[in-house]
């Protein structure tokens, strides 16, 4: 039996949607892992641009 290559296509297009409804949960938290650590990537980015403190400079920030 031979599949053509449309009829392929719409298996694995219907198959990709039933796991991606079957596991909304884990997708989601698939997304929000790559969200963060996106944010982590431009945080660090961003904090290796800035001028650099002491521990005592840190810790006189957070204490006032």
């Amino acid at each position: 039996m031979s599949v053509s290559e449309a009829e392929l296509k719409d298996a694995v297009k219907a198959a990709l949607v039933e796991v991606l409804v079957e596991q909304r949960t884990l997708v989601r938290e698939i997304i929000e892992e790559v969200i963060e650590d996106i944010a982590m990537s431009r945080a660090i980015d961003e904090g290796m641009a800035t001028p650099v403190v002491s521990r005592e400079e840190v810790f006189a920030v957070l204490d006032s």
